[in-house]
C-alpha cells in the first residue's frame, strides 16, 4: 500500500460504528424478495444474487447538481469549472420535477425490476441524508430522494440499487491530487480538473492524507446502507483503483459493506480484487481497455460471474446533456440492447439523465414505455 500502513486503515474504520446511521436490530425482509423469503432468512446475500440473476433489467439514473449545466455529468472536470464556483450549484438546485413514485411506477410499466440511482457522483454532492457533508439535497432543498427513492421502491416492489462514488472526489480536500494519479502504472487524468490556478479547497500532500477521505467514504457508506439498505451497492469509477491500487483497502472497504448490511451486493464495474459479486462493464463484457495489468487480473477473476451491461440512452453520457437532444436510442436500439445482454445471460442497466428538475426526459419517457409494451 505503498507509504500507507494496513493497520492504519483498519484502525481508522473500527472507529467509524458510531458514525452515521445505528444499525436496525432486525432487518425486514424488502418487498422485491418476495418468493425470496426462506433463502433470505438463510443467507441475505445469496437470496439477494438470486433475485438479481433473473431481474434482467434495471434503470440507471445520473442526477445531481451537474444537470442544471446540462453538459452531463462529468462537466466540472470538462469545463475545469472551479470548485467554490460549482459549489454554488447546490443553491440553485431545485429537483421539484423529482417524483420517485412516479419514476417507479414508469420504471415497472417499461419492464424494469430495479432502480439505481446516483447517490453520490464524482463531484460528491450527495443525494441522500449525511452527517459526512453539507453537500447535500438534504441541506440544499430540504429533501432526501434516495430516501424517497428507497420508500418508492419498497412500496412498488423494486430492486433499489445506489450508485456511490468511491475512487474519485473532485471536492473532498484528501482526495489525491491530480499529479500523484500520474504517478502510477496506468495513465488517468481525472483525479482532479486541470485547473490554471490551484484550488484553496485541495489539501491533499502526502499519501496518509488519503486515510482521511477513506474516512469519511466508508462512513458514508455505512450511512447509506443502515438507512436504505439497498441490494446493490454500486462502486464507481474503476479507473481511479486502476491507476493507484496501493491507496484504496478495497478488501477492507468490502468487509466495512457486508458487515453493515450481509444482504447488499457489492459491485465495482469491472472488479478490483475479485471479491465483487458482479461486473458492470460499459457496453461489453470485457477488461478495461485502460486498466493496466491490475485491471485484467480483476478480469479474469471475474469474468465468470453475473455480467450488467450498463449503458446509455443519450450516445455516451450519463448526465443530462442538451446538446445530445434529438439522438437518444429508438425502441429498436433498446430492443436490440436487451437482445444481446440476453444472448449473454446478463443484465441490462439502461441510464436516462433527468431534466434539471428531476424528471424523466419526455424522449426517453416515451420510448422506453413503448419498449415496455413491446416486452408485454
Amino acid at each position: 500500500m505503498g507509504q500507507l500502513k494496513r493497520r492504519d486503515f483498519i484502525a481508522a474504520a473500527a472507529g467509524l460504528a458510531a458514525c452515521g446511521a445505528e444499525p436496525e436490530t432486525e432487518q425486514r425482509i424488502p418487498s422485491f424478495l418476495a418468493g425470496y423469503e426462506d433463502l433470505y432468512r438463510l443467507d441475505p446475500r445469496l437470496a439477494t444474487k438470486k433475485w438479481f440473476d433473473e431481474a434482467r433489467f434495471g434503470l440507471f439514473m445520473h442526477y445531481g447538481v451537474y444537470s442544471q449545466l446540462a453538459h452531463g455529468e462529468w462537466v466540472q472536470l470538462r469545463e475545469k469549472i472551479p470548485v467554490s464556483q460549482y459549489a454554488k450549484l447546490a443553491d440553485t438546485f431545485d429537483p421539484s420535477g423529482f417524483d420517485a413514485e412516479a419514476i417507479c411506477d414508469w420504471a415497472a410499466a417499461c419492464g424494469m425490476k430495479y432502480v439505481n440511482m446516483t447517490a453520490r457522483h464524482h463531484d460528491s454532492f450527495c443525494l441522500f441524508r449525511t452527517n459526512e457533508s453539507g453537500f447535500n439535497s438534504v441541506a440544499a432543498t430540504g429533501r432526501d430522494l434516495v430516501g424517497e427513492l428507497a420508500t418508492a421502491c419498497e412500496k412498488k416492489g423494486l430492486g433499489l440499487c445506489l450508485y456511490y462514488s468511491y475512487a474519485l472526489d473532485w471536492k473532498h480536500p484528501h482526495f489525491f491530487s491530480r499529479q500523484a494519479s500520474l504517478q502510477g502504472d496506468v495513465s488517468w487524468d481525472a483525479a482532479r480538473p486541470d485547473y490554471a490556478e490551484e484550488q484553496a479547497e485541495y489539501l491533499y500532500e502526502k499519501e496518509e492524507d488519503f486515510t482521511k477521505y477513506l474516512i469519511f467514504v466508508h462512513a458514508q457508506m455505512r450511512e447509506i446502507l443502515h438507512r436504505y439498505h439497498p441490494a446493490v451497492l454500486w462502486l464507481d469509477p474503476i479507473m481511479g483503483y486502476y491507476s493507484r491500487p496501493d491507496l484504496f483497502p478495497v478488501s477492507l472497504t468490502y468487509d466495512i459493506i457486508r458487515e453493515a448490511d450481509p444482504g447488499v451486493l457489492i459491485c465495482f464495474k469491472q472488479g478490483a480484487n475479485g471479491d465483487e459479486d458482479f461486473t458492470a462493464p460499459e457496453r461489453e463484457p470485457r477488461a478495461h481497455q485502460n486498466g493496466g495489468a491490475v485491471g485484467r487480473l480483476a478480469w479474469e477473476k471475474n469474468k465468470d460471474k453475473k455480467v450488467e451491461i450498463c449503458d446509455t440512452m443519450q450516445p455516451r453520457v450519463w448526465g443530462y446533456d442538451e446538446r445530445n437532444d434529438g439522438d437518444h436510442r429508438t425502441v429498436d436500439d433498446v430492443l436490440a440492447m436487451l437482445e444481446h445482454v440476453d444472448g449473454i445471460g446478463g443484465n441490462l442497466l439502461l441510464n436516462t439523465g433527468p431534466l434539471p428538475d428531476g424528471s424523466i426526459h419526455p424522449t426517453d419517457l416515451d420510448r422506453l414505455l413503448e419498449v415496455g409494451k413491446r416486452l408485454g
